[in-house]
């Protein structure tokens, strides 16, 4: 059993108990006394990974999604290029590597566009994600796991498939609809 955390806010945990683990997540079950001073429990999923995303734009203002299945909808969703950064690995070098895994591209200039806690009511996933330029074409990667596709489209239609429900990931959203605002302003 794990060492009860400090309070935090109006959190005390009484006790820690971790109940599964594997190389991407664990999963802690917390005794609690909640902010209200009751009794309670907390279940947690605790990302070994931080998650990185990476938004390519060319010079004539197109994208790259992908469209990939993923086993927990079991559904094809479409994407921007994403992974996995273990712990020591400098998420911009995870971003490069995922961009040429997964679309075969590379790009000469790099800036963050935004950090994001993934559902952190019941996880502690972090994420950034960054927009690539000075895009050169080459060849994917995948991995085993993946069975990806790519599709380069306009920027603009990329934002109109988030705005019409068509891409609902969570760092595809937030990272296209930040690129719009940007954009506006």
């Amino acid at each position: 059993m794990d060492k009860p955390v400090a309070k935090i806010g109006g959190w005390q945990e009484k006790s820690r108990k971790e109940v599964y683990s594997n190389p991407w997540i664990t999963v802690t079950h917390s005794e609690v006394v909640t902010p209200a001073g009751t009794d309670g429990i907390y279940g947690l999923v605790h990302f070994h990974n931080l998650a990185v995303g990476v938004v390519p734009i060319d010079d004539e203002g197109y994208t790259w999604l992908v469209r990939q299945s993923r086993y927990p909808l079991q559904e094809y969703t479409w994407e921007i290029p994403e992974g996995g950064s273990p712990e020591g690995e400098d998420p911009l070098e995870t971003a490069k590597r995922e961009l040429k895994e997964e679309v075969g591209l590379t790009a000469t200039d790099w800036e963050p566009l935004l950090n994001m806690h993934l559902s952190n009511s019941v996880t502690n996933e972090e994420a950034i994600i960054y927009v690539a330029r000075g895009i050169s074409l080459g060849e994917t990667e995948l991995e085993d796991s993946e069975d990806i596709t790519s599709v380069r489209i306009p920027l603009s239609e990329a934002i109109q498939k988030v705005m019409a429900g068509e891409i609902t990931d969570s760092l595809s959203v937030a990272a296209l609809l930040k690129l719009a605002y940007l954009q506006r302003i």
